[in-house]
């Protein structure tokens, strides 16, 4: 909403944190509650192991891994067991590591949003009816990106428009 002279009546958010380059408390966005505790313990243990699973160093800690099972080989004679050791290793880790991955996702696209909103919300031509169209089903979001590229002229043809986009993004600087 702005005012007559065009000043923003909206309350601005008050979100501190490091990521944010300001103090945002972040207790203050989070519901009470054992379900918010649990909120927040598996989201900083999500953050911690999904910061340390892509670092170099625990690409080499695992590579050394695999590297020392396939060398001990011989001294368990290729047993059954010794197999098993790997394979109960990495389906276990595969197995956790997809939840952590789909928990950043999330967390990432709900931000991405939040920030879209934002912008949505602060640009004064732009349509605030586009606010919240993530929560559309896949037929709804299909039909209005269809819509917008008509309105734009330039349907046709999906790798044309793609570059024409480019060269009038290009075009703008």
């Amino acid at each position: 909403m702005r005012a007559p002279d065009g000043r923003n009546t909206l309350p601005e958010p008050t979100l501190t944190g490091a990521a944010f380059g300001a103090e945002v408390n972040v207790e203050a966005l989070a519901t009470e509650g054992s379900s918010a505790q649990m909120d927040k313990l598996f989201t900083a243990i999500a953050n911690r192991v999904s910061a340390a699973s892509g670092k170099a160093g625990t690409f080499i800690i695992a590579l050394t891994i695999i590297i020392a099972w396939g060398i001990s080989g011989p001294v368990f004679k290729w047993s059954d067991t010794w197999q098993l050791v790997i394979n109960t290793g990495t389906t276990i880790i595969t197995f956790l590591m997809v939840f952590l991955i789909q928990n950043s996702q999330n967390r990432d696209a709900a931000a991405m949003q939040a920030k879209l909103d934002e912008l949505l919300r602060a640009v004064d031509k732009a349509r605030v009816g586009f606010v919240g169209i993530e929560h559309l089903t896949d037929d709804q979001i299909s039909k209005l990106r269809d819509a917008l590229e008509d309105e734009v002229g330039c349907r046709s043809d999906k790798q044309a428009s793609a570059h024409e986009t480019v060269e009038r993004l290009l075009d703008r600087t």
